[in-house]
């Protein structure tokens, strides 16, 4: 991965580049609100151009508002303009039409976007200072039950989106040794749990999270069903006093220990030791900026810490891999297996009890 190494662009270029960073928050609004008003759609409609008053006939909008932002959606490369007749860009397309785009431009909206102006108090204090936006809650997962609605849909959709990806493809892997009882960590609403029990008719899962996300998991996994299959271990995994269930030959976490600082990452797993049964596995699910196969992932990875800084917990990140392996090893785990290119973004790392020398 060598897209970070060295400075690339002139003088003028780095200048340009600055420009946009100053102007990003207004960027990103001008583009959004020309998606949700349905300017953007009323123009890539008409394939020869349409004028702005058009434009204003058509969404019924105030004219000096359409006019500021088309004139912006120049600017911002959405639209170009030639004799007053404005058409849709590659860009403007894939806002309007990418699913990815999509759901990173409504997590960054709903999720981040007023908690990041208090993105350098998380920083000094170490805490996700931006969530006073929605609640006083330590951690964005304590509130995640009683967040506005369109925050939580924007929020599930960001984190199902990716793994949703991924679990297809990872499913064979952690069933070739044929586990019988798996503790999902993190479990979120159950999706991964529910493809379990839809995969192997034998095996018998438990998932163990914050009383709040078990609730919505226990609602999910009635609807499908398998509530016979599926039990639940109401727990808060930064309390050491808490212990995990045991009995497990298998033990998963999806985009889970991403959620937690190095030291609480070795803290978890130290725990999970004791959860398995002799033999058994560890399988984690992460993104891994410096694994990735672009440098716009990448980037997306980088930026996303920043989300764990403001809102989440204040002390977590998307990590480097390197340093990732470090909290493995410093709790007693050796990685024995890794797949990388899982999904869009994903690595799988299948981890063992370190033997004793």
């Amino acid at each position: 991965m060598n897209f970070f190494e060295s400075d690339q662009r002139t003088a003028l270029e780095s200048k340009e580049k600055a420009q946009w960073i100053a102007f990003a928050p207004v960027v990103f609004q001008t583009a959004r609100v020309l998606r949700n008003t349905g300017i953007l759609a009323i123009i890539e409609a008409e394939k020869e151009g349409i004028t702005i008053e058009k434009v204003v006939e058509k969404s019924n909008l105030p004219h000096y508002g359409v006019r500021v932002l088309m004139e912006a959606g120049l600017g911002t490369e959405l639209l170009t303009c030639k004799d007053n007749i404005f058409k849709t860009t590659k860009i403007a397309f894939f806002i309007l039409h990418d699913t990815l785009t999509q759901i990173n431009m409504d997590f960054v909206h709903d999720v981040c976007y007023n908690g990041m102006f208090f993105l350098e108090e998380s920083i000094r204090n170490e805490k996700p200072e931006g969530l006073k936006v929605f609640g006083k809650w330590p951690t964005i997962y304590e509130g995640l039950s009683k967040l506005p609605r369109q925050v939580q849909q924007s929020w599930f959709g960001f984190d199902h989106f990716f793994s949703d990806q991924a679990f297809p493809e990872v499913l064979s892997h952690v069933f070739k040794n044929k586990p019988k009882r798996i503790l999902d960590i993190g479990g979120n609403t159950g999706r991964w749990s529910i493809q379990c029990v839809q995969y192997d008719p034998t095996v018998s899962m438990t998932i163990m999270d914050l009383p709040g996300q078990v609730g919505i998991a226990k609602e999910e996994i009635a609807k499908k069903g398998f509530s016979d299959r599926i039990h639940f271990h109401e727990c808060n995994i930064l309390d050491e006093a808490q212990p995990f269930p045991t009995g497990f030959d298998a033990i998963w976490m999806s985009q889970f220990l991403d959620c937690f600082s190095d030291a609480e990452i070795k803290s978890i797993l130290t725990r999970c030791k004791k959860a398995l049964e002799p033999g058994g596995s560890v399988y984690i699910l992460e993104t891994f900026w410096d694994r990735q196969r672009f440098e716009v992932a990448a980037f997306s990875l980088q930026q996303i810490s920043l989300y764990f800084t403001a809102m989440a917990n204040g002390n977590s990140q998307m990590y480097l891999y390197a340093n990732f392996v470090k909290c493995i090893e410093a709790a007693g785990l050796e990685v024995v297996e890794q797949k990388d290119m899982i999904g869009l973004s994903h690595t799988l790392l299948t981890c063992k009890v370190k033997k004793e020398a």
